[in-house]
């Protein structure tokens, strides 16, 4: 791969990993619309690994508190639940990835379901935005939201979805605030992201045939970068833009694919 297409596709993912608007879209999309051939899953993984780097060392102190609770801290049994509803959460889209593997690598990457799937799920995270109650942060997250929130996650194996748009949308629809919606989505990327990310690596080490690391270590480093400087804006700039910006983006980019690429 040239260094200057990893360049490219390692910053699509950092900057759209943790919006709402589908990293594996626009991952799946640039290869097409720039007439070079297309990365392959393993080079989706490298970055999405990058990414991985960036939210874990975001959310490092709390991280830290979540799996080892300070004595006598009285969100304690919070921070044990939160933990273990991200856990939960996990679960389904781990169980999805396993049955959907080949399907996601081959069949869903069409132009016609990723602009069907950004026009859709774009428009349930608007009407979540919309009537969501917003009475709750993530640490009042119990079991049933983590069921919830972790089937909805599931469907982001659908290029298109956005693994956060979704969870998002789910989160907001149970009740979060926008940037507890936020935090808690990104906390469930960690072991998603993890996961895939050891699996394609498994994978990768049994290859018979070259794998071109430099472009991969290209596109780990760029992506996690410009993830970390994502989160940080978006999570700093959501309660005043809200979620309608990327809603809109969703849908006029799902039109576009539709009427010239379809």
């Amino acid at each position: 791969m040239d260094p200057l297409q990893a360049v490219i596709l390692a910053l699509l993912q950092g900057l759209t990993e943790f919006l709402p608007i589908s990293s594996s879209a626009h991952l799946a999309l640039f290869p097409r619309l720039a007439g070079v051939a297309d990365q392959g899953l393993a080079f989706d993984v490298a970055v999405h690994v990058g990414t991985l780097g960036a939210v874990c060392w975001y959310f490092r102190g709390e991280l830290v508190r979540l799996v080892r609770p300070p004595a006598g801290d009285p969100q304690a049994p919070a921070l044990r639940r939160l933990a273990a509803c991200v856990i939960l959460g996990t679960i389904p889209v781990a169980l999805a990835g396993l049955l959907m593997h080949d399907a996601v690598a081959t069949m869903l990457r069409s132009v016609t379901v990723i602009a069907w799937a950004s026009i859709g799920f774009g428009l349930l995270l608007w009407a979540a935005d919309r009537y969501g109650p917003r009475r709750r942060d993530e640490y009042s997250v119990g079991w049933r939201d983590a069921v919830l929130v972790g089937l909805a996650q599931a469907l982001a194996l659908i290029p298109g979805t956005s693994r956060s748009g979704v969870t998002m949308t789910a989160a907001l629809a149970l009740g979060l605030d926008a940037r507890s919606a936020a935090r808690f989505s990104f906390l469930l990327s960690i072991p998603v992201i993890a996961l895939a990310g050891g699996y394609e690596t498994l994978k990768l080490v049994r290859e018979p045939v070259p794998v071109d690391w430099g472009s991969m270590a290209i596109g780990v480093v760029v992506a996690g970068a410009s993830a970390y400087a994502c989160i940080r804006a978006f999570l700093a700039l959501l309660e005043r833009i809200g979620f309608l910006p990327f809603v809109i983006y969703r849908v006029v980019l799902g039109v576009a694919l539709l009427a010239f690429y379809a």
